[in-house]
């Protein structure tokens, strides 16, 4: 896949969940000449050992490629308050809209403060979350910074979902089953649960 960085801007923020969603987009970013800093902010892990195996695997999969890994602050807490009265939303519903624009205004806030001119999301690469709420994330997060330009790359194109799922199994990377946040295990759990 060729990729234009939107403004052809020379310092792209990516915003990672995890190795196994940033793994294609990191590797054909690279195949583009596209030095990305890797921003992992995702306080909706539900649990602090939980979120340092995810950004142990970032960090792992990153330094194949040199890339420098920023860990945003965890605070589980505020990304509660964040979500309060949605915990009920099924997966795809408001609570993961809210959740995104958490995540992706501070992304977008730290690409402002530190000199990013376009912001990226490995969020947008999971078939599990919906596209039009990724970017709308995006887009209102860089609009409020105001300096940082969103950039709207369908990542799941261009052959990269499959070698996403090839990339996994080639690192062997810790693959969770559910999206992080406690709300999410919750449904995973049902679904297992009905499944058996």
């Amino acid at each position: 896949m060729n990729l234009d960085v939107p403004g052809g801007a020379s310092k792209v923020l990516l915003h990672s969940c995890c190795a196994p969603c940033s793994g294609a987009i990191i590797e054909c970013m690279a195949a583009n000449g596209v030095r990305p800093s890797v921003f992992f902010s995702n306080s909706n892990i539900c649990s602090r050992s939980e979120y340092d195996l995810r950004l142990a695997e970032v960090r792992r999969y990153a330094s194949q490629y040199s890339l420098e890994v920023i860990d945003d602050e965890y605070d589980h807490r505020a990304w509660l308050e964040a979500v309060r009265g949605l915990e009920k939303e099924p997966e795809r519903g408001l609570r993961c809209e809210m959740c995104f624009r958490f995540r992706l205004q501070r992304s977008a806030r730290y690409a402002g403060e530190n000199g990013f001119e376009v912001l990226a999301t490995s969020l947008a690469s999971s078939r599990w979350k919906d596209l039009d709420q990724v970017n709308r994330a995006g887009e209102l997060s860089c609009k409020e910074q105001g300096n940082v330009i969103w950039w709207p790359q369908n990542w799941r194109k261009g052959g990269l979902q499959p070698r996403r799922n090839e990339i996994i199994r080639e690192q062997n990377f810790y693959n969770q089953n559910f999206c992080g946040c406690e709300f999410s295990r919750r449904e995973e759990t049902q679904t297992i649960s009905l499944i058996d």
